[in-house]
């Protein structure tokens, strides 16, 4: 019920947000002009829905019971990149070197914490499951790839650089896309786990006819 409650509160955030958002352009559209302020509310609309969104992945795959670290994660570093990204428009003239990095630090984290929290929701068969690994693999050498950049002053020279984002980028965009296709096609098999759990139960069920038969008296002459 927890989990639940907590994936109603990013669902209503994200309604909540997007609605204010359209009422708020359109307002401008109509009746007014599109200043520093304006802007200003459209952004903070903008960084409640993404927030929104990133939480109702962590928050559905929090709901399934089978991780809380990554999902947990996912949720705290939302809402603090959240916080974080809201200073930085509302008051962005005193912000420093470090302080950017921290906020694309955190957001980072919490893109990939929502990421993987999102694909480890399929239900995948046996030997569908290496895509989820790899999907962990990819994203994590990305991030780790980028947090590096973000923080210390590298010396890569030529294409380096944009090859390896790019190379992973592309890794991430096909797990992320092949991986609902595998849980459909582990639903559309049966387990084997389920087949075994199937022939056990019949298997005792005739057992346990067998032993009411031999108890019913014989009738023959």
């Amino acid at each position: 019920m927890q989990n639940l409650s907590l994936k109603k509160i990013f669902l209503y955030l994200l309604i909540a947000s997007v609605a204010f958002s359209a009422l708020l352009g359109i307002g401008v559209i109509l009746f007014g002009n599109f200043g520093e302020f304006e802007t200003k509310i459209l952004m903070t609309a903008s960084t409640v829905t993404i927030t929104s969104i990133l939480g109702l992945a962590c928050g559905a795959y929090l709901e399934t019971g089978r991780g809380k670290i990554l999902p947990v994660s996912g949720i705290i570093l939302a809402v603090i990149s959240a916080v974080v990204w809201i200073i930085l428009i509302w008051n962005s003239s005193n912000q420093g070197k470090v302080f950017a990095k921290i906020l694309m630090t955190v957001t980072l984290f919490a893109a990939a914490c929502s990421l993987l929290s999102l694909l480890s929701i399929a239900e995948l068969d046996k030997k569908f499951r290496w895509s989820l690994s790899a999907a962990h693999l990819a994203v994590w050498s990305l991030t780790a790839f980028l947090f590096y950049l973000i923080w210390v002053e590298n010396d890569f020279a030529g294409e380096f650089i944009p090859r390896t984002i790019g190379v992973l980028s592309i890794v991430i965009a096909a797990l992320t896309i092949i991986t609902p296709v595998f849980h459909w096609l582990s639903k559309q098999t049966p387990q084997a786990e389920e087949i075994d759990a199937e022939i056990a139960r019949l298997r005792a069920r005739i057992e346990e006819l067998e032993k009411q038969r031999g108890e019913i008296p014989n009738n023959e002459n």
